[in-house]
């Protein structure tokens, strides 16, 4: 259907450009002094406002019932009805709080988040200037209807998919809609380019005007523009489940099953072996269903997402959802668009060709921060020959200022990126270039156009004599020169001087660079066009017998900081895929340089994706690939297809074009800086300064999050095997052993001293080596074999042990066995307070030894995190409030221990942490790792 749409669209377009201006009125039925006000106001009824219409969402209401109905919320509201049928109205209560704080606070999160068809409004301009009536008017674009003739210049935006009519040296940026860095051409006559949006006499809306003037045609107005078909794929886009939902669904699930199971085996032990009453044993059974569904853990996952996200805030990582998070630390391949992510989109000249020498230009970027340089010494200074003409030709044959930040921010250009990177040039050779414009007044321009690709000025020398400057591209110069600048000399310029510059042409075009040329003409007295008045100076007569100068080579350069975070990548086993509307050749250049691919890479351009089948693609994404020239369709195709072939995709971009593959893709990257509203909103995280570094960083961080989820869910889960074992003793005995710990007590554990050193377990930095393994398998699960054997075995048994001795022997002191078990009273209730307290302090050892996975503890510092020590602190206070205050006593059936106890009891976490470094010493032994790593 996509593909249906985008072909009928593009015909559409294709038939507007290549039908005469007059056929296209007749079509419009356009008088020649334009739409009369009410044929305009017959059209706006007929096709609608000039807007992008806003698809219908879900209502707020909805979205926020959403974060109350997964499946572990959905499980806790059960948990919590039937802890209150179990005759628990105050733990029924309880869980039924910690969901709704939850839910509150995940929406809370989610409502920052913009529609992406309100930033699509906004990026359209508030007035045009258009012809009604025979008269120019200024109206609302709002109003703009298909037939429309409008007027637009320098520095607007253009508000319509229009066929142009009239034009003056027209350039736009067309980059958020291709990708394409460099503004493209536009002129009144057709021709098709290479890639979408590439014919030459139709602008699309939503673009911008770099240079000169047009007059165009509306053709297609709001939603029937491109730019309103790129909002209709984006909004028919559904995002995908994110993998941490989906495994907190499957996390949900398997717990589930465990506590239904055990809570019929345990009805069925209390009915037939232990022979109490059926009501008294299904009100048993639903307590243990209750306390094996840890209730702590939803919000335990949502406090450490939120603290994940502010890590990666002051990283320069902003995330829109707090599961994403942790997709992050999923990702195996990133599509990653070119311009502006893993370039500068700043055009910089690097090198100057002349006869006499090469000339190294360092420094990237609209700043004057580098040299020019020949064999390793700066010129300094304006120099002489034939470096310093190339010089004064792109001084003043240029029309665009840069106005430097002098904060250190993006600098803004006036004009061309091709002429900014030669303003930037001249100011590296320390030109003044105002003074330069004073001294070599400009007599007369002959503006640039795409049919013969230069552009000319007449200036006057400090002789008083007309000079002619002219740049352009370098088989249009090659044609108007019939002489060369070697050093200081001018001589013929001779077939093997063509040659040889073509050859230079050819070299660097391979490596992605885009070449200028450089040609000048000085009319002295014996010039035949001396004769000539300035104002009657043409193309034919003025641009010939040049004298050819130079070359300069410029490209959108990588970010610096972009190999590093390239190598990163590689080293944590993640794909790069460049996606870009450039060129294929500048593409290659680009990733080979950065070192995405190597030179074998199959570049793929948007024609040959447009006839691969699914299968052709899914195979092709799996090895060294770039694609160029691609539409918007391409990429979130690109994007599917590797997610078919069982990828966990992250796709950055800041373009329009970028919006339906950032909201297809696992997770969607945006530059915060230079990206637009668009791409931000369809996005679930934004680069605050658009480095693509940041994206390793936030990876990193996710990789964490993900261990430490782990972490504390071994923590949390390895409390219920105690917390089952009294209930255990119960039944075998047949009821002879009273309770040693009651349901209350084991919530006590779950929603009261567990929570806080469980989310201090959330902040633990990364152990080392974590970016050296690959992304973890999809088919990998937060609860594994060695979580159910730690949590269930080694540290459940363990603490079962503990805490049933603990009981016994507080028993014992009282007179057991001499004297029976009791079941009620202080005796009792002091048996009970040992046992939690012994699985309490039981936890805080394990509270440590879940700190790291293999590392010694001590390798990443003791009490280098405060927030497990505070949580440690306040659960012993817990405790103790829970042994001394009457109220709380007879709720949670709990009495005072003495002194000797408490030593017991603080003497509890030393020899089990002690054991846990001897085993982890141990494992990193015989895996022949550092013992501290």
């Amino acid at each position: 259907m996509m593909s249906r749409m985008k072909n009928v669209e593009s015909t559409k377009i294709d038939q507007s450009a290549k039908t005469s201006v007059d056929d296209l009125m007749k079509q419009f039925d356009l008088p020649v002094g334009g739409l009369s006000q009410s044929e305009a106001a017959k059209r706006l009824a007929q096709y609608g406002p000039n807007t992008i219409q806003q698809v219908k969402h879900k209502s707020e209401i909805l979205i926020f019932l959403e974060n109350f109905t997964s499946l572990m919320a959905i499980l806790l509201w059960v948990s919590g009805i039937i802890a209150m049928f179990a005759g628990m109205m105050e733990l029924g209560i309880a869980i039924w709080a910690v969901n709704l704080i939850n839910g509150c606070f995940s929406y809370w999160q989610q409502h920052a988040a913009q529609k992406a068809t309100d930033s699509l409004k906004k990026m359209l301009p508030s007035y045009v200037k258009v012809n009604r009536d025979g008269k120019t008017q200024q109206i609302q674009v709002e109003q703009l209807v298909p037939g429309d003739l409008f007027q637009i210049q320098a520095g607007d935006s253009v508000p319509a998919d229009a066929r142009i009519f009239n034009s003056s040296n027209l350039q736009v940026d067309e980059s958020s809609l291709t990708g394409e860095s460099v503004p493209v051409e536009k002129a009144d006559h057709y021709q098709h380019g290479d890639g979408e949006f590439a014919q030459q006499n139709i602008i699309f809306a939503g673009t911008v005007v770099t240079n000169g003037t047009a007059n165009a045609i509306a053709v297609a107005t709001g939603m029937q523009t491109e730019f309103g078909r790129i909002a209709r794929l984006t909004e028919s886009q559904k995002k995908v489940i994110y993998p941490l939902q989906r495994e907190l669904n499957h996390l949900t699930r398997q717990l589930t099953v465990i506590a239904i199971v055990l809570g019929i085996a345990f009805f069925l032990l209390a009915v037939f072996f232990v022979h109490y009453p059926f009501a008294q044993s299904f009100i048993f059974a639903l307590g243990m269903i209750v306390a094996f569904i840890p209730e702590g853990l939803l919000p335990t996952v949502t406090l450490s997402l939120a603290q994940g996200t502010q890590r990666m805030a002051k990283k320069h990582a902003l995330l829109k959802n707090l599961n994403s998070v942790e997709t992050l630390g999923e990702t195996t391949v990133i599509c990653s668009d070119k311009t502006g992510t893993l370039t500068q989109n700043q055009m910089t000249i690097n090198h100057i060709w002349l006869v006499s020498g090469d000339y190294e230009v360092t420094g990237t970027g609209y700043v004057t921060n580098g040299k020019i340089r020949k064999n390793g010494q700066d010129v300094n200074g304006q120099p002489a020959s034939d470096l310093g003409r190339l010089l004064a030709i792109a001084t003043l044959n240029n029309d665009t200022e840069v106005n430097e930040d002098p904060n250190g921010g993006k600098a803004k250009i006036l004009g061309t990126p091709t002429e900014a990177a030669l303003v930037i040039l001249s100011r590296k050779a320390g030109m003044n270039i105002k003074e330069e414009n004073q001294q070599f007044p400009r007599l007369k321009e002959l503006p640039f156009d795409s049919g013969r690709k230069l552009m000319t000025t007449i200036t006057k020398d400090q002789t008083g004599n007309p000079l002619i400057y002219t740049k352009g591209a370098l088989g249009s110069e090659l044609k108007i020169c019939d002489q060369i600048l070697d050093g200081d000399k001018v001589r013929p310029l001779t077939a093997a001087d063509r040659e040889r510059i073509n050859g230079i042409n050819e070299q660097y075009s391979k490596q992605g660079l885009r070449t200028l040329a450089f040609s000048y003409r000085n009319v002295s007295v014996d010039d035949p066009l001396r004769k000539t008045a300035i104002d009657d100076y043409t193309i034919d007569t003025a641009e010939r017998h040049m004298v050819f100068v130079g070359l300069t080579m410029m490209s959108d350069p990588p970010r610096p900081e972009i190999f590093k975070a390239v190598k990163n990548c590689k080293r944590a086993n993640i794909r790069i895929i460049m996606v870009t509307g450039d060129s294929p050749i500048t593409a290659k250049s680009i990733a080979v340089k950065i070192g995405i691919t190597s030179d074998k890479a199959r570049v793929i351009s948007g024609e040959e994706l447009d006839q691969m089948s699914d299968q052709e693609l899914k195979a092709a994404v799996k090895g060294e690939v770039i694609f160029a020239r691609v539409a918007p369709e391409h990429k979130f195709r690109i994007v599917t297809m590797c997610q078919e072939n069982g990828d966990i995709v992250a796709s950055t971009g800041d373009g329009v074009n970028d919006a339906p593959a950032l909201k297809r893709a696992d997770i969607g990257i945006a530059m915060g800086v230079t990206g637009t509203d668009v791409a931000k909103d369809a996005a679930d995280m934004i680069l605050t300064d658009d480095n693509f570094a940041s994206i390793v960083s936030a990876i990193e961080e996710g990789r964490t999050v993900y261990s430490n989820l782990q972490k504390f869910l071994l923590y949390i889960l390895n409390s219920n095997v105690p917390e089952a074992a009294p209930s255990v003793i119960f039944l075998v005995t047949r009821g002879l052993v009273p309770l040693p710990l009651t349901v209350m007590q084991i919530l006590t554990v779950d929603l009261g001293t567990d929570l806080l050193p469980a989310l201090g377990l959330g902040i633990e930095k990364a152990e080392p080596g974590i970016m050296d393994q690959p992304p973890r398998p999809q088919n990998s699960h937060l609860l594994n074999k060695s979580i159910i054997w730690k949590a269930f075995g080694l540290y459940g048994l363990t603490a079962s042990v503990i805490s049933t001795a603990a009981y016994f022997f507080v028993n014992h002191v009282n007179g057991w066995p001499n004297i029976p078990l009791a079941s009620s009273g202080l005796p009792y209730a002091e048996a009970t307070t040992i046992t939690l307290g012994a699985i309490v302090f039981c936890q805080i050892a394990a509270a440590m030894n879940c700190r790291t996975q293999i590392s010694s503890v001590f390798s990443i510092g003791l009490f280098s995190n405060r927030r497990i020590w505070l949580g440690i602190g306040v659960e012993i206070v817990l405790i103790a409030c829970l042994m001394y205050q009457p109220f709380l006593q007879e709720i949670f059936n709990t009495g005072p221990l003495n002194f000797s106890e408490w030593v017991f009891l603080f003497c509890i976490p030393i020899p089990l942490f002690l054991l846990e470094e001897g085993r982890k010493w141990l494992v990193r032994k015989i895996r022949g790792q550092k013992t501290t790593v």
